[in-house]
């Protein structure tokens, strides 16, 4: 069997929304027919904080029978100059799969490259994939269906941005993505999302005006303004994004039933008022429940049985 890594959200361009139904399965069953990983063993490498991501990648290991290490870069000889290369030839002789949270999404391609297990990206600062599967679940257990929905992403053109773009565009979503100017995401996924939503039937659009971004659409999602590791940029971005919040009049221009998505932590008051976090139309612990089913999908599609 080659060996199939998931480091891009492009890496599961032929079978995206197989996975999201697969994970909406595994949701369902989730006491009753459980996948088979009995001795599978996940190792978590963590250079970034995590709640949903460590906890959701651990219980799936261990609700299919498997087994999961959480690896602190600063407990392992990698913190101390060992190369990644190294590393990688090292635990792949260990474990059945890696997944990675690296402030580097080269240092991921670099551990992938030398893995003979598969490896997931589990977030960097490119992209985060794993919330992707996890986004679509929520969408799709929403509404039924994924084609020709309305999504808007409002916010800072980050990692979920350029994930979203492609996810939504894979699975012939409309998306639109607006951004102080600046803040856009990156080249490469507009470009590439664009390049695919020609293939799939959906639009891609960006934009500088929220109010314009969100007229008509079936989700609102947004996501902090300051990453992991900016915090310099708090004050400056802080001052530019305030027209980019996620408020009761801003969604007002969504439709009725819209459904409003944040991959958390949210930063109330900032990015979100409460008074959309806690609406009616919100999905957000829904959407985190997901990470669960979502990882399951992911794994058992890598390693399992």
């Amino acid at each position: 069997m080659v060996k199939r890594d998931i480091l891009s959200v492009l890496d599961m361009r032929n079978d995206l929304e197989r996975i999201v139904d697969l994970g909406l399965q595994f949701k369902r069953s989730r006491y009753s027919e459980i996948p088979s990983m009995k001795n599978r063993v996940l190792g978590m490498i963590f250079e970034k904080p995590s709640t949903r991501t460590r906890i959701s990648l651990e219980t799936a290991m261990v609700q299919m029978g498997g087994h999961a290490i959480y690896l602190n870069p600063n407990d392992m000889q990698m913190g101390r100059g060992e190369t990644i290369e190294d590393t990688a030839r090292v635990l792949s002789g260990f474990l059945d799969a890696i997944s990675y949270r690296a402030f580097s999404h080269q240092n991921v391609a670099r551990l992938a490259r030398y893995a003979k297990v598969p490896v997931i990206n589990a977030l960097d600062d490119e992209e985060h994939p794993l919330q992707i599967v996890a986004d679509l679940m929520t969408i799709k257990e929403h509404f039924g269906y994924l084609r020709g929905l309305n999504f808007t992403y409002v916010g800072d053109g980050n990692n979920m941005a350029n994930s979203l773009l492609l996810g939504m565009a894979i699975t012939g979503v409309n998306i639109t993505v607006a951004t102080p100017k600046g803040y856009e995401p990156g080249e490469f996924y507009v470009k590439k999302a664009t390049e695919i939503s020609h293939e799939t039937g959906s639009r891609v659009s960006i934009t500088n005006d929220p109010v314009s971004a969100v007229k008509d659409a079936d989700v609102v999602y947004t996501d902090v303004w300051v990453s992991m590791g900016q915090e310099k940029e708090r004050e400056e971005k802080e001052a530019k994004f305030r027209e980019f919040q996620v408020n009761e009049k801003l969604v007002s221009n969504a439709r009725r039933d819209f459904i409003f998505m944040h991959c958390l932590p949210a930063h109330r008051g900032l990015e979100v008022t409460d008074g959309v976090a806690d609406s009616i139309n919100s999905v957000i612990f829904q959407q985190a429940e997901n990470r669960l089913h979502s990882a399951k999908a992911v794994l058992y599609t890598l390693i399992g049985f």
